[in-house]
């Protein structure tokens, strides 16, 4: 039974995930990537996070042991937030182990996490992300044909599943 168990998570495991993985259109989100594991048995020494676009300002969670970059661009099309016209936004963030003590060991799980707002429109965001390590790399940024379901892709990018706000029932 436990064997059992344990084969059926593998696949979960497997792959760089959001801890939370729904949220309301147009709220704040802060999204929370969990690396399970290295690059077959080579330990995490960075990570790069492609922001998807309609995500707004991004701000990344700072980690001991490790420098943070952030990389801005001008934007298709721009936003508004609090009364000011923004045209250019943080699209990458960049997490690298400050030290090979820093370095995320394969045996080992850690979270990255950075906040933003999300867009107003319900449906799948994808997060492609790229994992360095000692020796290789993944790039997480395979995305389904058709639907949400990452069976048979070997390196999904992260889903976030966006949802519309719930309705309130007025009771009298």
């Amino acid at each position: 039974m436990v064997s059992c168990l344990m084969g059926a998570l593998s696949p979960a495991l497997a792959h760089v995930v959001l801890s939370e993985p729904k949220a309301i259109a147009g709220s704040y989100y802060k999204a929370t990537l969990r690396v399970g594991h290295g690059c077959n048995g080579s330990a995490t020494n960075g990570l790069i996070v492609q922001i998807p676009a309609g995500f707004q300002g991004a701000k990344p969670q700072p980690k001991a042991g490790w420098t943070l970059a952030t990389r801005k661009a001008k934007l298709a099309t721009p936003y508004n937030s609090h009364g000011k016209t923004v045209t250019e936004d943080v699209v990458e963030l960049r997490w690298t182990a400050a030290s090979k003590e820093a370095n995320l060991p394969d045996e080992q799980f850690d979270e990255f996490a950075f906040m933003g707002r999300l867009p107003d429109a319900v449906g799948p965001l994808w997060i492609k992300l790229l994992q360095t390590c000692e020796s290789g790399q993944t790039e997480w940024s395979e995305i389904p044909v058709s639907g949400t379901s990452t069976r048979g892709l070997k390196s999904p990018a992260a889903l976030l599943d966006i949802q519309a706000a719930p309705k309130h029932e007025h009771r009298h």
